[in-house]
């Protein structure tokens, strides 16, 4: 398991370019079938405009690609999509930029630039996080080793996901992959071998504004 980005949250940004309107749209998805609903309802939505072109990014190394045109000149519209997309290391990931023709042609450069620029500006608008591989690590320690085991999280930045108290305290934590070994060797060090420390099965976490996802 390998850390990657996704789209938590897709967004809508758009640019003018010499009279002609982009619009780009970005979706979360984890399937070809589920990218072709969306574009078909993107088309449908904006039926009026000249173009809907699209680029995705299903799976990871390196995943599943595909891009279109939609009458654009070749490589001016859904290659430069999919390139701004690769370039930010996201995975399962659907762009669709929507162009309505303002009436005066912006040549291949042009086109190139309006929709890359584009596409940024669909990506800025949303919400990309990184989903962590990892482990959830439950530990079980006296009320004397869970202050040092709280101070050891905090140093390292880790991801609580609660605390009980009860006789004893049990903490539990979704630790990244590079830090589990440090983690227990700390805590180990810190409450002299006393504390049960529990590791479960593999996991995908991220941090969202301060509450722990599990994947």
């Amino acid at each position: 398991m390998e850390d990657y980005k996704i789209v938590y949250s897709g967004g809508t940004g758009e640019i003018i370019e010499k009279k002609s309107r982009f619009i780009a749209n970005v979706f979360p998805v984890e399937s070809e079938e589920k990218a072709a609903v969306i574009i078909g309802e993107t088309q449908k939505k904006y039926w009026d405009a000249r173009h809907n072109c699209y680029a995705y990014i299903i799976g990871k190394n390196p995943g599943i690609s595909k891009c279109s045109d939609d009458g654009e000149p070749q490589g001016t519209a859904g290659r430069p999509v999919l390139e701004v997309l690769s370039g930010t290391g996201v995975c399962n990931v659907l762009l669709i930029v929507t162009r309505y023709f303002g009436g005066t042609l912006l040549g291949t450069g042009g086109l190139v630039r309006a929709y890359s620029a584009a596409a940024k500006a669909g990506l800025a608008a949303s919400r990309i996080i990184t989903k962590e591989a990892g482990k959830r690590i439950i530990i079980v320690t006296d009320y004397n080793g869970i202050g040092k085991i709280q101070y050891i999280t905090s140093q390292m930045g880790l991801a609580v996901i609660g605390t009980k108290y009860t006789d004893k305290a049990e903490m539990e934590l979704a630790v990244s992959s590079g830090n589990i070994d440090s983690f227990i060797k700390k805590v180990t060090e810190a409450t002299s071998g006393q504390a049960d420390i529990n590791t479960g099965s593999d996991i995908y976490f991220a941090v969202i504004d301060k509450e722990v996802i599990i994947f």
